[in-house]
């Protein structure tokens, strides 16, 4: 035995996905009130299923923030032809999702859970992720030169927070991510 991971098998790897896409469909529609219950039924499996893979609701929730945020990070290593629209386009995803995951973060956090355990290695891949696409961006002379990640990360956490504690509109999204993103244009 080599002490790694059994890889999982293809329905128990396929029941893992459908319970996670279900518990995040499950709290964006119940909110505080999600349970592990209407989970099973959204995913169409026992509540036996969901315990195997997430021994708790906390477990599973953390695995949906998870979830979420590996999923936001394919975006960034997709190939664009044009690194400046890459960008902006990631930090918008930034924006949008940060609302969403604020539900999950809520019940962790309600519960005297950590929301942030276990997110250490998507937390340093998106800061990655993004560090990337802002090189890439500032060398085809779409962002400033001057822009640093610092900077960069401030304004997209306050972007982040506004948005969620606001539950801003996707015009006001949009309207205001567009002054935030004149900022970070390079100057004539």
């Amino acid at each position: 035995m080599t002490g790694e991971a059994r890889p999982r098998r293809a329905d128990a790897q396929r029941n893992r996905e459908r319970i996670l896409k279900a518990a995040e469909a499950v709290l964006a529609r119940d909110g505080m009130s999600a349970s592990v219950r209407a989970v099973a039924q959204e995913a169409g499996v026992g509540l036996g299923t969901i315990y195997r893979h997430f021994p708790t609701q906390e477990a599973l929730y953390q695995a949906v923030i998870v979830d979420r945020t590996r999923r936001l990070l394919a975006e960034a290593d997709t190939p664009s032809p044009d690194p400046g629209t890459a960008f902006f386009t990631f930090l918008d995803r930034i924006v949008v999702d940060a609302a969403r995951k604020k539900t999950a973060a809520d019940l962790l956090a309600g519960a005297g859970v950590d929301p942030k355990a276990g997110t250490a290695d998507v937390s340093r891949d998106m800061r990655q992720a993004i560090e990337r696409l802002l090189t890439a961006a500032q060398e085809a002379g779409a962002v400033r030169p001057d822009l640093r990640m610092p900077e960069l990360l401030a304004l997209l956490s306050g972007a982040c927070l506004a948005a969620e504690r606001n539950q801003w509109s996707d015009e006001l999204r949009r309207r205001t991510l567009a002054v935030l993103f004149d900022g970070l244009r390079p100057r004539d």
